[in-house]
């Protein structure tokens, strides 16, 4: 497997997101090893929040959670993807598979951080990764908090505007991420948080992740992905692991999944499930102390 490293040069004053990155090395599926890079902050001895984005876009995504969740006295621990942020970036797209990047992130967390008690909290791809870790790893999990994402199988046909974006993915020469991130957003970016998104690819060569990962979403009912997920589903529906749904009001492509979810997971019933107001796809980059608030909540911690 052939693989690309973004320079640090990149990533010099980033707005906002003062935390260094931590890197180790998990193996890469195919007899080598990538290098995953993931910021933490708060006590070490805090109850850890996993914080998984998704597509296209990095931790980066988690910077005003950050604070709110550590000063709240929690082990914040947020991966960059492979192929995003400042994480290795294989560079052919048939590189990416859905269960590879469900292990590259366990072995990270699990094997590398020997993470327990987690608290998970994943968006969009993070989202569909961290459900299969939280039903094939029940034991290392507390609570679950599911922000615009879901788990799909190809059953049911994914909506109109997710395969405008797929196809616009599938068919840009140049894939702009940064206007990409901005297309799910209800805030208008600085100058500096474009480049900030754009930071992890100086160039198309290092957006085979990007591009990937619609691609791996299972969209019909016999995708290679779909017998671990509907298997995934059937630990989810017996799971009375607390679970809080936190959607926002803007997001076309999510909206239909959070009313699945607290039907089917036993430990969604009875939840507060918030509404965070006025935010888009990327509620993190919108709402996010917000959302990092109703986390911490959650978690039963004092913000």
């Amino acid at each position: 497997m052939r693989t690309l490293r973004t320079p640090d040069s990149r990533f010099a004053d980033l707005p906002g997101f003062p935390q260094p990155p931590r890197y180790a090395d998990v193996p890469d599926g195919d007899g080598g090893t990538l290098r995953m890079a993931w910021v933490e902050d708060g006590p070490a001895d805090g109850p850890v929040v996993l914080l998984l984005h998704g597509e296209p876009s990095w931790s980066f995504l988690h910077r005003t959670m950050i604070p709110v969740l550590a000063g709240a006295g929690m082990r914040v621990v947020a991966p960059d993807l492979v192929g995003f942020g400042r994480s290795d970036k294989p560079t052919e797209i048939t590189d990416h598979s859905y269960a590879r990047h469900v292990e590259w992130v366990r072995t990270l967390v699990f094997d590398v951080l020997d993470l327990r008690g987690v608290t998970l909290v994943g968006q969009d791809w993070g989202g569909l990764i961290g459900l299969r870790l939280v039903a094939e790893h029940t034991d290392r999990f507390a609570r679950v908090v599911a922000a615009n994402t879901g788990l799909p199988t190809g059953d049911v046909d994914m909506p109109s505007v997710w395969w405008e974006f797929r196809r616009a993915v599938e068919k840009a020469d140049v894939l702009d991420v940064g206007r990409l991130v901005q297309s799910g957003c209800r805030t208008r970016f600085t100058p500096e948080v474009r480049a900030a998104y754009d930071a992890p690819f100086p160039d198309e060569s290092y957006k085979a992740g990007p591009r990937a990962m619609p691609l791996l979403v299972p969209t019909r009912p016999d995708d290679p992905s779909t017998a671990a997920n509907r298997a995934a589903w059937d630990v989810l529906r017996g799971l009375d692991l607390p679970f809080l749904c936190a959607f926002s009001d803007g997001d076309p492509i999510t909206a239909a999944m959070g009313p699945i979810l607290r039907a089917e997971v036993p430990g969604a019933a009875g939840q507060e499930h918030p509404t965070i107001t006025g935010a888009g796809h990327f509620l993190q980059e919108d709402a996010g102390p917000e959302l990092a608030a109703a986390v911490a909540r959650f978690a039963g911690v004092s913000g």
